[in-house]
């Protein structure tokens, strides 16, 4: 299959022939952040040695296995890089859930659960048209994987896709996350990573026609010995839509670099994307010395016919001052301290539509935080 070249300044290779790409490399863009040496077999397309299971709860919508030569799959999803290629190519099937055409209401949960070794995954959500979806993706246990999502969202209808990483500390996930958004419709994506000692996400975003309207969430919480990189690419080729990504990050580590959080937004308008509202925004919270934050927001336009178009992307230190207000009114440091970085992340956190699964995660950042008391919060407490 020849690769399929994007226009702009960076062109990209769009293929799922494994061939077509450059070896992983730190001289390589999309992979100078990358430690891919601890994607293992993935970086080969290996054969797989563990399991993946998948554990799928739906009301509304069905589900079913299919091929990877089946017409459905890949018609959101073309592997940008190696990695994503070789694992299209090693998966053995695929999981469909299909939500009818003017569904009100239907809600998936799926179980991904590793139980160690090497293994592959793909998944299709296919949204008919005017049907609203909620799509719950929970990532849990231990092994190697490459594992990705594609999620066609039919005209007019309004999806939302929750994928939440709480994988073991000695996981590796890497995988794509590309959504093909139909006329006036809506997706919207959310992503949670807590867990794994390497995730890799590359969430993409297409429109099928005008009137679409996407937004990427993304929560990180990056501890000690993690690395969570994820990298946006919302090409904006059909007139008249919308797209907010909005992307925060905790860290904290021991040690120089231990903990590192990789941001990388990509937006392209194209000359025939008239009428185009975009904005991007990252925010990195660094709680100690040993954690590093990168981000990288790129914005190419091709046209002056847009509605709006911009960017921002900050990376500070935790807040002395607001920890110091909410105790001097009383409010233990350990507690003051989990309400800042509470309400740091209170955005992204709204973003998820399912009460239990909104609860679970400011929980787990709640513990992270427990685990790990940076000198601030000490210092702040002496004072």
């Amino acid at each position: 299959m020849a690769p399929k070249e994007r226009s702009g300044s960076q062109p990209r290779t769009f293929s799922r022939d494994p061939d077509a790409f450059a070896e992983p490399s730190h001289r390589v863009e999309e992979w100078r952040f990358t430690p891919y040496r601890r994607l293992g077999g993935l970086l080969t397309g290996e054969p797989a040695t563990g399991e993946l299971g998948a554990t799928v709860s739906a009301t509304g919508a069905r589900s079913e296995r299919i091929p990877m030569t089946d017409p459905r799959v890949g018609r959101a999803l073309v592997p940008s890089d190696k990695v994503t290629a070789l694992a299209m190519a090693a998966s053995p099937d695929a999981l469909l859930v299909a939500v009818p055409a003017d569904e009100p209401d239907a809600l998936v949960t799926i179980e991904v659960k590793g139980a160690g070794g090497l293994a592959y995954a793909h998944l299709v959500i296919d949204v008919g048209h005017h049907a609203r979806a909620t799509v719950v993706l929970d990532h849990v246990g231990s092994g190697t994987f490459g594992a990705s999502v594609e999620v066609v969202v039919g005209d007019g209808a309004d999806v939302t896709v929750v994928s939440l990483q709480d994988w073991a500390d000695d996981a590796v996930h890497a995988g794509a996350h590309a959504g093909l958004v139909g006329r006036d419709a809506r997706y919207r994506h959310v992503v949670a990573t807590l867990g794994g000692n390497l995730v890799r996400l590359v969430p993409t975003v297409k429109y099928a026609g005008p009137g679409g309207d996407a937004e990427l969430y993304g929560l990180t919480f990056t501890d000690a010995g993690q690395h969570h990189e994820h990298r946006m690419f919302i090409d904006h080729e059909a007139p008249q839509c919308r797209s907010r990504v909005t992307y925060k990050s905790a860290l904290q580590g021991e040690l120089h670099n231990d903990a590192h959080a990789v941001w990388i937004g990509d937006v392209l308008i194209r000359a025939s994307a008239v009428g185009t509202d975009t904005y991007e925004i990252n925010r990195n919270l660094v709680l100690s010395d040993g954690a590093r934050a990168d981000s990288v927001p790129n914005l190419e336009i091709e046209t002056g016919e847009v509605v709006g178009a911009g960017h921002a992307s900050a990376t500070g230190r935790f807040d002395d001052d607001a920890l110091f207000y909410l105790m001097s009114r009383g409010i233990d440091a350990d507690v003051a301290r989990r309400l800042v970085v509470r309400s740091f992340f209170a955005e992204v956190l709204a973003a998820i539509p399912v009460e239990e699964v909104r609860d679970r995660v400011a929980a787990a950042v709640d513990e992270e935080l427990e685990r790990f008391h940076a000198p601030e919060a000490a210092s702040v407490a002496r004072a």
